[in-house]
Parts: structure tokens; C-alpha cells; sequence
């Protein structure tokens, strides 16, 4: 009787494990924000103030130039900028192997950096596996999937 719950609470792990991977695959992972601002005031906050021109030198643009969404293009001056299968990324690519919530690019003073968010195929630059925040310079390709991102001027 004893092995017979325990083959049954085994079962039930596994059953709720396999739910919770579709769960996040369908959805997308939890993305925490910051204490006491919602999405609505980050929006009043950005519309408020007058966009800063960038510094010389500096990307205004991510270009999608390979893969099946190639010649997409997005202005760098809403960042963050997520990439990913969702309905809510700014780059949306119908690709298999990009996971609904698959990247990030961001900023941080006047640098650039891309970060995966724990996606199953991964981030790439070159053929560099990203593991933490990379930063991104001009000309920089980032690989996620089939699909490369470029910054660009």
C-alpha cells in the first residue's frame, strides 16, 4: 500500500512539472517590476520627458538582417526592447526555436546590453552563449534562434 501512494505522489510530481514547463512555454516567464511603479506610471514617466538625443556613435536601432523576419526594424529610444514569440515583444519573430519571452536588449547610461531570459535555445553573439547582461556595441550581432539582430546608426 505504502509503494502504491508514493508510485501515485511520483506520478503527480511529474504530471504538475510537465504542466508548469508548457505553462511558462505557452505564457512566457514571471518578470518581477519594481517596487511601488506600475506599467501605467512608467508609461506617464516616458511620455513626460523629452527624449534625450543620443550620444555620436551610439546604435538608434535594432535591424533584424537574417532569418524569416528580415528588414524588421526598431528604434532604440523605447527601451527595454524584448524579443520573442509573445504578442507583447517589440521584436516578434515566428521562429521554432525563439521561446515566447526569449531576450532582452536594455540600457544602462549610455551602453547598450542584451540579456537572455531563460530561454531554451539560448542568445548568442557570435558563437558566444550568453549567460549574464552582454554589453552591445555598434554593428553587434546578436543570434536568437534563426533570426540575427544588428544594432545599427
Amino acid at each position: 500500500m505504502l509503494i502504491r501512494f508514493a508510485y501515485l505522489a511520483i506520478l503527480w510530481i511529474f504530471v504538475l512539472g510537465a504542466i508548469s514547463v508548457i505553462r511558462s512555454d505557452m505564457f512566457g516567464a514571471r518578470v518581477e517590476t519594481t517596487a511601488g511603479s506600475s506599467r501605467r506610471e512608467q508609461r506617464r514617466a516616458r511620455k513626460g520627458s523629452k527624449p534625450a538625443k543620443p550620444p555620436r556613435g551610439a546604435p538608434t536601432k535594432a535591424v533584424v538582417v537574417d532569418g524569416p523576419s528580415a528588414g524588421l526594424t526598431v528604434p532604440l529610444d523605447q527601451v527595454p526592447i524584448l524579443i520573442g514569440r509573445g504578442t507583447d515583444a517589440a521584436i516578434r519573430l515566428d521562429d521554432d526555436y525563439v521561446s515566447t519571452r526569449h531576450a532582452r536588449i536594455g540600457q544602462s547610461g549610455e551602453t547598450f546590453y542584451v540579456e537572455d531570459l531563460g530561454s531554451t535555445n539560448g542568445t548568442y553573439i557570435g558563437s558566444q552563449r550568453l549567460t549574464q547582461a552582454t554589453a552591445l556595441q555598434l554593428g553587434t550581432r546578436v543570434r536568437v534562434g534563426k533570426t540575427t539582430i544588428e544594432l545599427k546608426k
